[in-house]
């Protein structure tokens, strides 16, 4: 119950107002080597919905969102080095993003985390800013991976806010770097 609460708590800030986690425990007949009960994440997304398992009731962006509010709560007590988050911004923009901006730099302090995201707002908060394109080499398709730093991190940014050449996005691109440390690093 005190799982469920915590991160209870945290789903608003990610996007997900109205939502709550319960943790269902069933007894088995018998010890098996999981235990002698039957552990399902049961949720509600949305004021007024009926709470459904987690696997039935959550889209990607939802279930990485969960998972986030999971590991926040956890990370004090979890020994996992590395944690990756695919598009956890799926479905959630502006403020929101900046949530799960805050959230995942949160998560961040004490292992590796990878995002791969398309908000600016997330990743402004990146400790590195890595690039990845794919382009066609002699009739194959690659992909490449760039570290970027500095000014080539303001260009991708204000690409991401809709414009890398647009002094407005440029000017938006330095703000949420500033506001994340990017400028003292």
């Amino acid at each position: 119950s005190r799982l469920a609460r915590a991160v209870t708590r945290l789903l608003p800030r990610l996007g997900l107002a109205g939502g709550k986690l319960e943790v269902e425990l069933v007894p088995l007949e018998r010890i098996e080597s999981v235990g002698q009960e039957s552990i399902t994440f049961v949720v509600r997304l949305n004021a007024g919905l009926e709470p459904r398992p987690l696997a039935k009731a959550a889209s990607g962006g939802e279930l990485s969102r969960i998972m986030l509010a999971l590991k926040v709560v956890l990370a004090k007590h979890d020994a996992i080095p590395t944690l990756i988050f695919d598009e956890v911004d799926q479905g959630i923009g502006g403020e929101v993003g900046a949530e799960v901006g805050d959230a995942l730099a949160e998560v961040a302090a004490g292992r590796q985390v990878l995002v791969i995201t398309h908000l600016p707002q997330i990743a402004a908060r990146a400790e590195r800013h890595l690039v990845v394109s794919k382009a066609a080499r002699k009739g194959i398709a690659t992909s490449d991976v760039l570290v970027i730093h500095g000014e080539d991190r303001v260009t991708e940014l204000a690409r991401m806010l809709g414009d890398a050449d647009a002094e407005t996005a440029r000017r938006h691109a330095a703000v949420l770097l500033n506001a994340t440390g990017e400028a003292r690093r």
